[in-house]
């Protein structure tokens, strides 16, 4: 005879919404289900009524009623498949490795690989971390992104307590981030902040952002620090940008602006009858070149990423030297 019981949240649970809980601990109990026990008071919290959309704290008691459909409801459910591993994603993942510990592993992501499933695409970083799930069962977790076509420093928790601690520090602009392009043409000043509102609209290639107004409809605030590290002449610049903001393809849209596009953007680089430097690859020139963000169990993270193949080559060509700079992220970056 089914009976009432009571489970105790852990810590790898803690800041979970409870639906998602329940849909870890019984697959089975829909959600239209769980929202009937919800109403009638059977699921309860440290033994007060709860919602759907609450948190859940380690130590809290959940009261779990009887559920008469659970065997027959999980049985009858579809299991969910293990996905398919390609046996060299762990080998790759390794051969990218920037840092690792027990809570965190950093990724130097190749510029051309998404981050995540989208059309058309059936290799991604997300898919790949399968190969990384521990003996306990948990996938490691994406807390950032980047463009599919943007190289360098990529987060991910090993844990889901650890990714809801990092994707907090994301979310609070706590994290301080240093991305390396090369521009066509100089911006003038050398060194300034840019801030614009960004909307989002449908172009023939798919999702593409614009310079909007302040009140239009989707907009929203975008910050970026830019600095000239070196030139050639006023044909084409290597830039540090910081985005304060982390808003979709700010980056390239905020030089863009500048009438200086990043070199290879295939949406954003607007400049007629511009020929390609020679020796230089049509690829974009978009690196995120290092992180610094406040790791959950103390102290600073600071992870570099070297330069991808193709933006090496420029930089060489372009007589760049890497060895003679890297940015110091000690200064502030100003308020919005």
């Amino acid at each position: 005879m089914a009976t009432i019981q009571f489970r105790e949240v852990t810590g790898e649970e803690d800041g979970m919404r409870l639906d998602r809980w329940f849909k870890e601990h019984y697959p089975g109990l829909s959600f239209g289900q769980l929202q009937k026990l919800m109403r009638t008071g059977q699921v309860r919290v440290d033994g007060k009524r709860a919602k759907t959309n609450s948190r859940v704290i380690k130590g809290q008691q959940v009261r779990i009623p009887p559920l008469a459909t659970d065997e027959k409801s999980q049985s009858a459910a579809p299991k969910r498949a293990m996905p398919r591993v390609d046996e060299n994603d762990a080998d790759f993942l390794r051969s990218i490795l920037l840092y690792e510990d027990k809570d965190i592993y950093v990724f130097n992501k190749p510029a051309g690989l998404a981050v995540q499933a989208g059309s058309g695409l059936t290799r991604h970083m997300d898919g790949m971390l399968e190969a990384l799930t521990d003996k306990h069962g948990q996938k490691p977790r994406l807390v950032h992104r980047l463009d599919r076509d943007t190289s360098g420093v990529l987060v991910v928790a090993r844990k889901r307590s650890i990714a809801t601690a990092l994707t907090k520090a994301f979310r609070e602009r706590s994290t301080q981030k240093t991305y390396w392009a090369l521009v066509r043409g100089v911006p003038k000043p050398k060194q300034a902040r840019v801030s614009t509102y960004l909307a989002k609209y449908q172009a023939e290639d798919g999702d593409r952002m614009r310079i909007a107004r302040h009140g239009d409809n989707g907009a929203q605030h975008a910050v970026t620090h830019y600095s000239v590290v070196d030139q050639v002449g006023q044909k084409l610049s290597w830039l540090t940008l910081k985005p304060v903001t982390g808003r979709t393809h700010q980056l390239r849209v905020h030089t863009a602006y500048m009438e200086c596009p990043i070199l290879g953007d295939p949406k954003y680089f607007n400049v007629e009858n511009w020929e390609f430097p020679g020796g230089i690859q049509k690829k974009l020139h978009l690196h995120a070149r290092r992180i610094r963000i406040p790791h959950p169990k103390g102290g600073i993270l600071d992870v570099t990423a070297p330069l991808p193949p193709h933006m090496q080559q420029s930089w060489n060509l372009l007589g760049f030297d890497v060895s003679n700079y890297d940015p110091d992220i000690e200064e502030e970056l100003g308020e919005e």
